[in-house]
């Protein structure tokens, strides 16, 4: 019999197909259920990891030996012993036979005993022998998880996927033609990972109680993004089902597609230029350029989350190239490296910060390694003469930021011309508002910008002190909240009255009635998933701009969250911004 869990939709959306678990590292080795017919298939996995950690430590052995002498390469003699002892194969054999559980989870369980046993020992000595006993199969949990992460980048097959928690490491490695969906067990409706997936046009469902033990590898799922809800083993009927409502839903997205291109004009002409927001080069392939009015917004760090080590200035430069090439004259926003908090980097070790949300990310990582930000800026501007590149700095939180970076700029700019470089005579340097002392000193800073763009996810998280990433308040975590709508009315009147472009590139952006609410307050670009486009387009078509500003007028007066949703609301249905009427 089928059954059903309840979780939290983050991206709206059906799908149906068999569940994957993965995960990003060895804190979160993912536990779940492997079905009687594949239970040799998970033992045989485990062999090929200890194969393969054997062949690493045999590398290892000959490299150590040749650089630093025989002596010190022993410790990969004695580690191989450690991956040959019977008895611990054994003992990870039989609980994947007996407890029917994944090889990774047996492999942990294995590290965690041994770990445990010798560190109750008490001596430092035996304490430095857990970990040389451990070492081992740790490489081999780490082949375990690589070759779950392979099998997923190499499948033929669409697939559902399933995680502990939906990270933008995760989201990093997936594919829109074979992830159907994802699901996870916790997670909040705006962390980074969730508007990644809704970025993406992925059906979401987080907060799924116990999800990893109710799961067997390979079992049929259904995903209602519509509802949060998760269907384990469906029936006939529930399949049937299914299928009746994912037509209708492929019905309104072929009626809607009809007004992706063209530009966005009100009824009485005032346009608004609707950008996509894109992870990389392959997202082009997903959509038709000619239904955006460019990029608004290029996350260049998923180029370092992709790789195991930091991108060089040639390779990004290629990519860069590729990527304005491949829009010709349209704009394109590219923000410089933006990492830290959830977003790391496995090459790349920060530090350990008991507030990350608040600590060492965005430009404050870039200006405090200034070899980061060099290559890339370098990159950038060697890349500036094959279309229209305009670069955009997250995380500014004072003048002195965007000083720095002018000069680092500057600098460049002339050591790249004096090496023969061709560079764009003029490339617009933007400032990404999402702190609050950005948009308090707004008219100091925007002297010094060429446009200023909105990052409303990180804005609000700051605005009302919630962590999105954080589940005991990412409840909390409102995007409608009226702080939030006073300090957009704000940035846009200031943005306007300094004559310089502004735009809005957070989640909240790819909503029409919302999208309709910026254009109100005065904002004259939006840029989201470039899936919403035919949407917003459609919104903007059926409005004027005396609506629009009346929209936002009301909306910005209103004390509580809830006014602010039915006012919205209201508007939709009121101009039938969700297409209603195009199926009569």
């Amino acid at each position: 019999m089928s059954k059903m869990i309840r979780g939290t939709s983050v991206s709206t959306g059906l799908a149906m197909g068999a569940v994957h678990v993965v995960t990003t590292g060895v804190d979160a080795v993912p536990v779940f259920t492997v079905a009687p017919s594949m239970l040799q298939a998970e033992v045989d996995r485990l062999g090929e990891a200890v194969d393969l950690a054997m062949a690493e430590l045999d590398r290892r052995h000959k490299v150590v030996a040749t650089q630093a002498g025989s002596k010190e390469a022993e410790i990969f003699i004695v580690q191989k012993l450690v991956l040959q002892d019977p008895g611990a194969l054994k003992e990870v054999e039989a609980k994947i036979l007996v407890e029917r559980v994944n090889a990774e989870s047996a492999v942990k369980a294995l590290i965690d005993r041994l770990t445990e046993t010798l560190n109750g020992l008490g001596e430092a000595g035996s304490r430095g022998f857990a970990a040389d006993v451990a070492e081992p199969w740790k490489r081999v949990l780490d082949a375990l998880l690589n070759r779950n992460r392979e099998t997923i980048l190499s499948g033929r097959e669409p697939i559902i996927i399933a995680a502990a928690e939906l990270t933008p490491r995760v989201v990093a490695y997936l594919s829109r033609e074979l992830v159907l969906a994802v699901v996870t067990e916790i997670g909040g409706r705006f962390s980074h990972g969730a508007v990644l997936a809704r970025a993406m046009g992925i059906p979401c469902v987080v907060g799924v109680p116990d999800l990893l033990a109710r799961l067997e590898k390979g079992m049929t799922v259904i995903v209602d993004g519509d509802r949060g809800k998760l269907l384990l083993t469906p029936t006939d009927e529930d399949k049937a089902e299914f299928q009746k409502r994912l037509e209708l839903h492929d019905q309104r997205a072929a009626l809607l597609a009809g007004f992706a291109h063209g530009v966005a004009e009100t009824k009485d002409g005032f346009k608004l230029l609707v950008k996509a927001n894109i992870e990389g080069l392959r997202d082009l392939d997903t959509f038709e350029i000619g239904t955006t009015d460019g990029v608004g917004l290029f996350r260049t760090e998923f180029l370092y989350m992709e790789r195991d080590q930091f991108p060089s200035e040639e390779e990004q430069f290629r990519i860069y190239r590729q990527v304005l090439e491949r829009m010709g004259d349209k704009p394109v926003t590219m923000r410089t490296l933006d990492i830290g908090a959830d977003k790391t980097l496995p090459y790349f070790k920060t530090p350990k910060e008991p507030n990350p949300a608040l600590g060492w990310r965005g430009l404050r990582i870039s200006l405090g390694w200034r070899d980061l930000l060099r290559v890339q800026l370098r990159a950038l501007l060697r890349a500036s003469v094959a279309g229209n590149l305009r670069v955009l700095l997250p995380m500014v939180t004072s003048l002195e930021e965007i000083r720095e970076v002018h000069k680092e700029f500057d600098v460049l700019r002339k050591d790249l011309i004096a090496q023969g470089y061709e560079v764009a005579d003029n490339v617009p340097v933007g400032a990404m508002i999402e702190v609050p002392s950005s948009f308090l000193t707004l008219k100091h800073l925007i002297k010094e910008v060429d446009f200023i763009s909105v990052g409303t996810n990180d804005l609000v998280q700051y605005l009302l002190a919630v962590d999105r990433d954080n589940p005991w308040v990412s409840k909390l975590f409102e995007s409608y909240h009226p702080g939030v709508l006073v300090a957009l009315e704000y940035i846009a009147r200031i943005s306007r009255e300094a004559g310089k472009p502004c735009g809005v590139c957070g989640d909240m952006a790819g909503d029409p009635a919302t999208a309709i609410m910026l254009m109100g307050f005065g904002f004259d670009s939006i840029s989201a998933a470039a899936h919403f486009a035919p949407e917003i387009k459609y919104a903007v078509r059926s409005v004027t701009m005396n609506d629009a500003r009346e929209l936002a007028k009301v909306l910005a007066d209103q004390a509580i969250v809830a006014n602010v949703r039915k006012g919205l609301e209201e508007f939709a249905e009121r101009f039938d911004l969700r297409g209603d009427a195009l199926r009569v």
